[in-house]
């Protein structure tokens, strides 16, 4: 009975408004920070660590668990306010197979930085995932991933960003890693929390320094992309 209920609710989370099945099971947008704070080697870390997470056992499995229901993937970079400081280094890819993972993740590795803003902008960071996500309306789950080093200091204030009840925003904070105990990465971690994260089951993941990436990101998108288990108990 509860297996039944399951695959019930299922198929309608997959019913988007329109009530047409979905052609995606997630859309998920990851607004990557590039602010003054962010150096060249910072830079390469993020984008090379976010590639070996999508690599990663685990969540390949993940995503290439059932093709013909994908998961729809976006990635941007941000910084300051202005909308030049905003760029999508990824389209919308649906991750139907090997291929398009791997194109993905080769785009990553492939993209070199150009000039940011010095200035943190997270509220416009939130506005810019969300209009992204917006696009996606056939996607009965939509989640906006923000990473970033440092609180917003410009543009809109991310509390005061209105958000639409059909998002889940997370967040990955990045400090320095001194003995793996930094306050300062627990304030901001607080601070993501208090300001940033909204929606069904958002949460905040921390990275112990730009080196502690590519396995904080894992973790996170592990826990982003996690299905309903059935279970006949």
């Amino acid at each position: 009975m509860v297996k039944l209920t399951c695959i019930a609710l299922i198929s309608a989370l997959a019913l988007p408004a329109g009530g047409v099945m979905a052609q995606c099971r997630q859309a998920l947008a990851l607004g990557l920070d590039v602010s003054g704070s962010v150096d060249t080697r910072e830079y390469r870390l993020q984008l090379d660590g976010l590639a070996a997470a999508f690599q990663s056992k685990e969540v390949r499995e993940t995503l290439l668990s059932d093709a013909g229901f994908p998961v729809r993937v976006a990635v941007y970079e941000w910084s300051g306010s202005r909308n030049f400081n905003r760029r999508i280094l990824v389209d919308w890819t649906a991750i139907t197979d090997e291929a398009a993972l791997n194109a993905l993740t080769s785009r990553l590795q492939s993209t070199t930085r150009r000039a940011a803003g010095p200035s943190t902008a997270l509220g416009a960071a939130i506005e810019f995932g969300t209009a992204l996500l917006a696009e996606q309306t056939d996607c009965p789950k939509r989640t906006l991933d923000i990473s970033g080093d440092g609180t917003s200091n410009t543009g809109p204030r991310p509390q005061n960003i209105v958000s639409p009840n059909w998002i889940t925003i997370n967040g990955l904070t990045i400090g320095e890693n001194r003995a793996g105990f930094d306050p300062s990465l627990q304030e901001l971690s607080a601070y993501f929390e208090a300001n940033v994260i909204r929606g069904p089951g958002a949460f905040v993941e921390t990275s112990l320094g730009f080196t502690d990436y590519e396995r904080a990101m894992t973790r996170k998108l592990l826990r982003e992309l996690q299905g309903l288990a059935l279970s006949s108990s």
